[in-house]
C-alpha cells in the first residue's frame, strides 16, 4: 500500500491521456500527471514517486522530491501567513500547511524560516508543526562515542545549540565546542561526544581526534608563517570565520595556540597580525 508523504515504488496499472494511474493498494489508483511520467514508461513498470494531496485534496504522485517528508524535521521558508495558519515552501507546487494552532511562536512571518516537523493529521492530510518537542524520541539513544550523525540546529540556548539528531533525538553542541558560523535551521554533519546517563547527548562538530589536531596547531601556525615571509594578518582579534577557513579550528583554540607560541617567544602579536621571531 502506498504511504502518503513518503517515497513509494508503485506499479503502473492504467494509461490515460493526461498521465498514468499507479497502484496505491487500499488508497486506490493514484494519478501520476503526464509531465512526470518517465520516458518509455509502460503498463506494469514500477516508478518511484512521492504521494501527497493536491490543491483539491485528491491524492496525486510526483517524481519531484520535497525538502522534507512525513516523520522528518526541517527548516522551511514561510511563503504566506493567514488567519488560519502559514504556508511553507517545501519544494512542491502545493505549499505545506502550518496550522495556527501548531505555531510555537506568534512571530512567524512571510519570508522567514521556521523549524517544523511533518506529519499526517486526523484526516490523513499532510501538515507541519513548529511544536516539535512532541515528536522527538525521548528514549535513551544507543549512539556510540565518535559516531558521525546528521543534525538540524533547532534552537540557540545559554548552553549552546540544541539540535535534532538523525530525525530522532535531541542533542546539544555546547558553547565551548561551537566554532564557525552556525545558525538555527542549519543542517550539518556532527559527531557524538558523549551519551550521558540521563540520556542527554553531547555533540561536537569535529571528529574526536580534534584534541590531537589542536595540540598540533602551534606547529601549523609556524609553518604558515614560514610560507608567508614570517607574517600573518590573523592575530587574536581575527574573525572566527577567517580562522576556521585557514586552520579549521575554533577561535578559542587558535588564541590558546598563539598564547603558547608567544610565551615560548616564537612569535610577536602585533596590532595588524602576528610575526615570526
Amino acid at each position: 500500500m502506498a504511504e502518503i508523504g513518503k517515497l513509494n515504488r508503485l506499479k503502473v496499472i492504467r494509461e490515460v491521456g493526461f498521465g498514468v494511474y499507479l497502484d496505491g493498494g487500499e488508497l486506490g489508483g493514484i494519478l501520476l500527471p503526464k509531465r512526470f511520467v518517465p520516458a518509455g514508461c509502460k503498463l506494469g513498470d514500477e516508478v518511484e514517486v512521492f504521494v501527497y494531496n493536491d490543491t483539491e485534496d485528491y491524492l496525486v504522485a510526483t517524481t519531484e522530491k520535497p525538502y522534507v517528508m512525513v516523520g522528518e524535521f526541517a527548516s522551511l521558508k514561510v511563503k504566506e501567513k493567514t488567519d488560519i495558519g502559514a504556508f511553507l515552501d517545501w519544494g512542491l507546487p502545493k505549499d505545506l500547511f502550518l496550522p495556527f494552532s501548531e505555531q510555537r511562536y506568534q512571530n512567524i512571518e512571510a519570508g522567514r524560516h521556521c523549524v517544523v516537523y511533518v506529519y499526517l493529521d486526523n484526516s490523513d492530510r499532510l501538515a507541519a508543526t513548529a511544536r516539535i518537542d512532541r515528536f522527538v524520541d525521548k528514549t535513551v539513544p544507543d549512539y556510540e562515542s565518535g559516531q558521525e550523525v546528521s543534525i538540524l540546529l533547532t534552537k540557540r540556548t545559554d548552553l549552546g545549540f540544541k539540535a535534532v539528531i538523525n530525525n530522532a533525538h535531541y542533542g546539544v553542541i555546547h558553547n565551548a565546542d561551537v566554532f564557525g558560523q552556525l545558525r538555527v535551521g542549519m543542517r550539518k554533519n556532527a559527531f557524538i561526544k558523549k551519551v550521558r546517563e540521563d540520556g542527554k547527548v553531547d555533540l561536537v562538530l569535529s571528529p574526536l581526534g580534534y584534541k590531537k589536531k589542536v595540540a598540533e596547531l602551534p606547529d601549523q601556525i609556524l609553518a604558515d608563517l614560514r610560507m608567508n615571509d614570517g607574517f600573518s594578518p590573523l592575530n587574536d582579534k581575527a574573525s572566527p570565520d577567517e580562522i576556521y577557513r585557514l586552520f579549521n579550528c575554533s577561535k578559542k583554540a587558535y588564541k590558546l595556540a598563539l598564547s603558547k607560541l608567544y610565551k615560548e617567544r616564537k612569535i610577536l602579536i602585533e596590532a595588524d597580525g602576528i610575526r615570526l621571531v
